[in-house]
């Protein structure tokens, strides 16, 4: 899998070598104009748009040499739909979600396989675990003309203001719980801090209820650098961190004390680092077009510790009893009968308004 373009409302990159760490040698897709892109995915985050209208948020539409466009739009009520055409050919899809509670971001995947006659469209919130999926049958590929276009801009083309940021891929990404740790993480074992990189199926890690417990996979992925993925520095000493710490925005660390206990009737709360960014306790890491992330997954989503942080473990809920779900994942390449089954987290995970008044009640 390699990223080929990502962009945002500050800057467009695109190469047929692909970007970051990943990029190859050789292009992966012919320098010509109408050279195929027959199997790939489209990720997109967008702010929730306001209006009970359809609004398009991203794509584009070209005459020459012939008809053909590509749209993605809001739904109202909430959802998305895709809708594309090339010539007489003509498909469009929706994922219709009524949203009962205000919603921050919104994660779009398209991915296809044209040659297989196979597509997906696929609408998740990164602060939940929900997942909702539809088929896109026999979709049709993407020239090199049309994704400079819908990637780089131009006569036709839409980027709305709500949107965070998009990227492409060459292959089918995966969708569902990713993982959110650099591989250089220092985690706690029987044996003393450890690379989380170097920990390996078996191995065992130090947690906070459950003692040393054996590790059932280490998965890693590459992702855009953006919205969602942006990276956050994490400080010490907060949080108990003997040394910075780089993570994902949607890693959950562990926070107890007396504040914890008086404003929210718990020993201790869960708190994404994107609402600890504040420039001293966390703030966003610079950041190249991608970034690697790994995460464990531990037998009942215990809670590790991090260069002396807690930090929660890869959450996957009940995803070996959804067999579409499971082979779109990370974990689709597993033993689906050696999964765990992990139940709701024991602790509150606090939106953005408590992780602030929480943090305002600490400093006072």
């Amino acid at each position: 899998m390699t990223w080929l373009a990502v962009t945002d409302h500050d800057e467009r990159r695109f190469s047929l070598r692909g970007l970051g760490a990943e990029k190859q040698n050789d292009p992966l897709l012919a320098d010509h104009p109408n050279a195929l892109l027959t199997r790939g995915t489209i990720l997109f985050e967008t702010h929730p748009v306001a209006d009970d209208r359809p609004v398009r948020l991203m794509g584009f539409a070209a005459r020459a040499p012939w008809p053909r466009s590509l749209w993605f739009e809001t739904l109202p009520g909430g959802g998305i739909s895709l809708s594309q055409s090339q010539g007489q050919t003509q498909k469009r899809v929706e994922i219709r979600r009524e949203d009962t509670v205000r919603r921050d971001v919104l994660r779009v995947t398209y991915a296809w396989d044209s040659t297989a006659k196979w597509g997906r469209l696929t609408l998740e919130q990164p602060e939940e675990t929900t997942v909702i999926s539809v088929p896109v049958e026999t979709p049709v590929p993407l020239s090199l003309r049309d994704i400079r276009k819908l990637m780089l801009g131009g006569h036709g083309q839409i980027f709305a203001p709500e949107m965070i940021f998009a990227a492409l891929s060459n292959d089918i990404e995966p969708i569902g719980p990713s993982p959110t740790l650099l591989d250089n993480t220092p985690m706690a074992t029987p044996w003393g801090y450890m690379p989380v990189g170097d920990l390996q199926r078996g191995d065992t890690v130090s947690t906070r209820s459950s003692g040393a417990v054996p590790v059932v996979h280490r998965v890693s992925r590459t992702v855009p650098a953006r919205g969602s993925f942006r990276p956050v520095r994490v400080r010490a000493p907060y949080f108990g961190l003997q040394q910075d710490i780089i993570v994902s925005p949607e890693q959950r660390l562990l926070i107890d004390g007396p504040e914890v206990e008086y404003l929210f009737g718990q020993e201790a709360v869960l708190v994404p680092a994107r609402h600890l960014v504040n420039g001293f306790n966390a703030l966003a890491e610079p950041s190249g077009p991608t970034v690697t992330y790994t995460q464990l997954l531990l037998p009942q989503h215990e809670t590790m510790l991090a260069a002396g942080a807690e930090l929660e473990s890869l959450y996957v809920g009940r995803i070996r009893r959804h067999s579409e779900e499971l082979a779109g994942s990370l974990l689709r390449d597993f033993d689906r009968s050696g999964l765990p089954e992990h139940g709701k987290p024991c602790h509150q995970v606090l939106r953005q308004y408590e992780a602030i008044h929480l943090a305002r009640r600490r400093a006072a």
